[in-house]
């Protein structure tokens, strides 16, 4: 059921229901997705650039997702792409972890058996991308792991 303020007495806001924090929360949540989204702009731009052929963008299968996915003279390049605005607590490529790792080998496995390429190399990349202001800083990271868990 949706209320507005006028509609509940002060003080008896259902529970569960944060006045305003769920408007800070989709603000905060489009910040993010702009954010990413001109970075993923940005690290596909960079690939291609770089003589890649972007295959794919943003692919999902379930809950897996693979940010860029593209071709090089080495093989499939699956890049996880981390951008961050200026001041970040870390850098972006740090928050690659292994749950972040084993899902990307994993929607990669998926990828490969979907395309019929399960014969190609396939190298796990990350970019970072940082804004600051209108200036962004772009590292490439190629072969950032080997997937040793599979």
């Amino acid at each position: 059921m949706k209320y507005r303020e006028t509609d509940v007495p002060a003080g008896h806001w259902p529970a569960g229901r944060n006045r305003g924090g769920d408007m800070k929360k989709a603000a905060g949540d489009d910040r993010k997705r702009t954010v990413g989204r001109r970075g993923e702009d940005i690290a596909a731009a960079y690939l291609v650039e770089a003589g890649h052929i972007v295959l794919a963008r943003n692919w999902r299968a379930g809950h897996l997702e693979i940010d860029i996915i593209s071709m090089a003279a080495d093989g499939i390049h699956f890049v996880e792409v981390k951008s961050r605005v200026l001041p970040a607590a870390a850098a972006p490529e740090e928050n690659v972890g292994l749950s972040k790792r084993r899902r990307l080998v994993a929607a990669a496995a998926r990828w490969l058996g979907s395309s019929g390429m399960t014969d190609t190399d396939c190298v796990f990349d990350v970019i970072s991308v940082v804004f600051d202001g209108d200036r962004y800083d772009v590292r490439y990271f190629p072969q950032a792991f080997i997937p040793l868990f599979i």
